[in-house]
């Protein structure tokens, strides 16, 4: 029988725990891509539209949307940024980050329609220590969503405050 840890590991045993990367980890000019994807479903952009009280005909009605130029409900914007920065969490700034700052220009080229999957990829821009906090350091990020067909749909910057490697390894 083995011994077993308060956590419910083995004693011995290596664990590894799944974070984002610490201020000195990101590398600035370094493109890092997130996956997997995600298909965006009908189900999604009705239930964020109405979550966030959008009713927005051209996300909600079906036969409103067929007379536009694009033909069919187009995903709310919203939704789509929403899921261009979670698609990067787990490798970013999974229990790294401490706040979110805030967002500059975002943009919207191209539509994306119920059916389209999202790729993520985020650019470091730039970064620096905080001038308040010396746990930490800001981050500004570019974040790009990508169609099943290489189409950039989406592009925001953001800036977060992120934790510096713990006991002082820097």
């Amino acid at each position: 029988m083995t011994a077993e840890r308060a956590d419910g590991g083995a004693a011995g045993e290596v664990r590894v725990e799944q974070r984002g990367l610490y201020y000195e980890e990101l590398q600035t000019g370094v493109v890092y891509v997130h996956r997997p994807g995600r298909t965006v479903t009908d189900a999604d952009n009705v239930l964020f539209s109405t979550l966030t009280m959008n009713p927005q005909s051209l996300h909600l009605d079906a036969h409103f949307s067929a007379a536009t130029e694009f033909g069919r409900p187009l995903v709310n914007s919203l939704f789509t940024l929403s899921t261009l920065v979670g698609l990067s969490v787990g490798q970013l700034t999974q229990a790294t980050t401490v706040a979110n700052l805030g967002f500059g220009e975002a943009a919207f080229p191209h539509p994306v329609f119920c059916g389209d999957t999202l790729y993520a990829e985020t650019r470091v821009l730039d970064k620096r220590l905080s001038r308040s906090r010396p746990d930490s350091g800001v981050v500004r990020f570019e974040h790009r969503a990508h169609n099943q067909d290489g189409v950039l749909v989406a592009r925001v910057e953001r800036s977060a405050l992120m934790l510096r490697l713990p006991g002082g390894q820097r």
